[in-house]
């Protein structure tokens, strides 16, 4: 065996250290995870327990739910409110069409009306045209007055009112003036309606009044049978 030589001035081994780099590495890595779960614990939110997590899913859906509920209810609103705009529009199309015969219908009258012969008497209110029945204790009336163009813009009020003569129920000859009845003319006017007559009364002809007011200033009159 070869004898090995002592050297007591002799250097020791030097030992094995850790790169300087991954020491840093390590301690950086280690106050990271410090500051985290220090700022964690101290400035952020605590974390949710697993109920609370539950709980909080549950309120999710259900606003979720929610959500989707009014967001359904909105679609069917805007369709009613568009059913409404297009019912609108063809109601404002019915309109239009409506009021085009109207004024068809009102100039065909004007014309039949200007045909009609002039009353002879003239006067503020013309009595173009007239026909009385009687029916029941009552005498129904058509009659249609006029105005003069001229004087016409604004309709007139008055009154119109009947003379009749005819028979009572006893057979002796009289005149009997009906109710009044509440008239307003523009260019022209077609009245139509029945005064009650007193009971048994049987009418031959009357005379049409038509005056500003009850008892009041004459504006025209004519004379007619009663059929």
């Amino acid at each position: 065996m070869k004898p090995v030589a002592f050297d007591p001035y002799g250097r020791r081994r030097s030992r094995w250290r850790l790169p300087r780099w991954l020491v840093l590495l390590l301690v950086g890595i280690a106050i990271g995870a410090g500051g985290v779960v220090l700022i964690q614990e101290r400035y952020l939110p605590p974390r949710l327990s697993a109920s609370a997590s539950t709980a909080l899913r549950a309120s999710f859906e259900k606003a979720e739910a929610e959500r989707l509920r009014l967001q359904g209810a909105l679609a069917d609103t805007t369709k009613q409110l568009e059913a409404a705009v297009a019912d609108k529009k063809g109601l404002a199309d019915e309109l239009g069409a409506s009021r085009d015969t109207a004024e068809r219908l009102r100039k065909d009258v004007a014309a039949v009306v200007a045909s009609l012969p002039p009353d002879p008497r003239g006067g503020t209110v013309e009595v173009r045209a007239g026909r009385f029945t009687v029916d029941g204790s009552a005498l129904a009336y058509d009659v249609i007055l006029t105005r003069d163009r001229a004087t016409a813009g604004k309709p007139l009020a008055g009154v119109m009112q009947f003379i009749v003569a005819g028979e009572t129920a006893r057979g002796t000859e009289t005149t009997v003036s009906l109710k009044p009845v509440a008239i307003s003319v523009g260019s022209h006017e077609s009245l139509r309606g029945s005064v009650p007559m007193p009971e048994g009364f049987k009418p031959r002809q009357t005379t049409i009044h038509v005056l500003d007011r009850p008892e009041g200033k004459l504006l025209g009159m004519r004379v007619m049978y009663v059929k």
